[in-house]
């Protein structure tokens, strides 16, 4: 009985001390891997080195709005007066179709984006943050047209997959920047 007490004991001691210390885990978006200083980032509208018409304009946006969301800081279109940089390029989107109809004409395409995005701060004039080929993945269905070349059964879908993805683009970003993913 003595020996099961001790044994009982023990247990809870050990129990104790791993609740106290913790396991290092916190909640997801509670932290800031950022230093407190930068409370101002400046987001310049990414570069756009595709032939896909202003896919930096809602890239860029939806990262802006995805750190104005967050809540904890500013967030400046401009590269001046900032305590932290974020540029990005859009350095690739292909398309490509994966599976085919009995007819052999396209029904789903994956859309394909590769970017490149960094962080500066400005005060310490040294990179806080980057990854040089992010990628992002989004299948979609083509639509029924009116005839295989009709371009609605194409482009309507795809633009619909394009914001998607830079809605997971913007979340990403975000977050492995705040969180040192």
């Amino acid at each position: 009985m003595r020996r099961f007490q001790q044994a009982l004991c023990l247990a809870a001691l050990l129990i104790g001390a791993g609740a106290v210390s913790g396991c290092g885990y916190t909640l997801a978006g509670r932290g800031s891997f950022l230093p407190a200083y930068i409370r101002v980032i400046g987001i310049p509208t990414f570069a756009n080195h595709t032939s896909v018409f202003n896919v930096e304009q809602i890239f860029t946006q939806k990262v802006r709005a995805e750190f104005i969301g967050r809540g904890r800081y500013e967030v400046k279109p401009t590269n001046t007066d900032v305590d932290a940089v974020l540029t990005g390029e859009v350095n690739s989107i292909s398309i490509v179709p994966v599976s085919f109809t009995g007819q052999q004409q396209a029904s789903r395409y994956t859309i394909t984006v590769v970017a490149k995005i960094s962080l500066f701060d400005t005060h310490q004039n040294k990179e806080l943050w980057s990854n040089p080929a992010m990628q992002f993945q989004e299948d979609y269905e083509a639509t029924s047209g009116t005839s295989a070349l009709d371009p609605a059964a194409f482009f309507g879908q795809q633009g619909q997959a394009l914001e998607r993805i830079s809605d997971d683009f913007a979340r990403t970003v975000v977050t492995a920047i705040l969180e040192a993913f």
